[in-house]
């Protein structure tokens, strides 16, 4: 029974990838347990400068979900690459995935520029789906115009495989998920959160500051598997596949809808050690379903 996949070329001991923007760069999760038995883990959503975020309150709760509108706090790529990815090499031998985020095309090839030169990340994770900033994020992955546009300009100045994060506050994910291909994106990482609000009756005003925020977690799995499901219909490149994923049967369902890899969001806000529990289960539960080689089963449901 083997669990390893291949991510754009590079092998991962399994398909689990904390995702994004819940794991920091690792250091809180290495103190309770060895983050060896993780794929890889996706960084902290970095940009060029330094960034404090929204103004609190930032996070609310939803049922079987939460919102946040943190805002892409983050120390800044000189940080990252100085402090945070000579630490994580201490903490995780393997691969990162390194999230990268912009407010510009400009922003966004000098931030993987220089995680391009960093020995730790192995991906680019171009994050054009970040649904809490003005002037970026969400803003590049809206249209298949400007969604290839930045693809293909980063694409032009990395070496590494880039795979390009989606939104799915769209009519078309599928659509985009192909501009993006053909700009030259190695994979493609869904969904980011979507977009939501909450309201304090007793105030009568929205709870979070920002106003609106991503709604993650449980409720939005099976929004997530029907745009992985359309996106690898789409597309021939990789998919890391995420959102609401809790349990090891819903990688397996994850990736039978078409992804490669699968992350791990805001589980891991709810319980610490989700990601660890999902890669230790997932010899029993591909048992359950006769998987001889997790690999074989990426896009099974297309097939029969």
């Amino acid at each position: 029974m083997t669990t390893y996949v291949n991510l754009c070329g590079i092998r991962l001991d399994n398909p689990i990838i904390p995702a994004s923007g819940t794991f920091g760069y690792g250091q809180e999760f290495a103190r309770l347990y060895d983050l060896d038995c993780l794929g890889s883990f996706s960084c902290k959503g970095t940009t060029l400068q330094p960034r404090f975020g929204n103004p609190a309150p930032r996070i609310a709760e939803a049922n079987d979900g939460m919102l946040n509108s943190v805002g892409l706090q983050n120390p800044g790529i000189d940080a990252v690459i100085e402090r945070e990815m000579p630490a994580a090499a201490q903490i995780f031998h393997k691969p990162i995935v390194a999230n990268i985020c912009g407010f510009s095309t400009e922003e966004y090839i000098a931030v993987a520029e220089k995680f391009d030169a960093c020995p730790q990340v192995g991906w680019l994770e171009l994050n054009i789906s970040c649904p809490n900033v003005h002037g970026g994020g969400m803003g590049f992955g809206t249209s298949c115009e400007t969604a290839a546009a930045v693809t293909k300009a980063v694409k032009r100045h990395v070496q590494k495989p880039l795979i390009v994060k989606l939104t799915p506050n769209v009519t078309d994910i599928a659509a985009i998920a192909k501009a993006c291909e053909e700009a030259g994106a190695d994979g493609i990482s869904l969904i980011n959160t979507l977009l939501a609000m909450r309201i304090d009756p007793a105030t009568r005003r929205p709870v979070l500051a920002n106003t609106t925020g991503g709604l993650s977690g449980a409720a939005v799995f099976p929004v997530a598997v029907r745009m992985v499901w359309q996106v690898y219909n789409a597309v021939s490149v990789p998919i890391i596949g995420m959102g609401g994923v809790r349990t090891a049967r819903d990688v397996i369902e994850m990736m039978l809808a078409g992804a490669t890899c699968v992350g791990v969001g805001a589980e891991n806000l709810r319980n610490p050690y989700a990601a660890r529990d999902i890669v230790a289960a997932l010899p029993d539960e591909m048992a359950k379903y006769n998987i001889e080689n997790l690999s074989d089963i990426i896009g099974g449901a297309h097939h029969g």
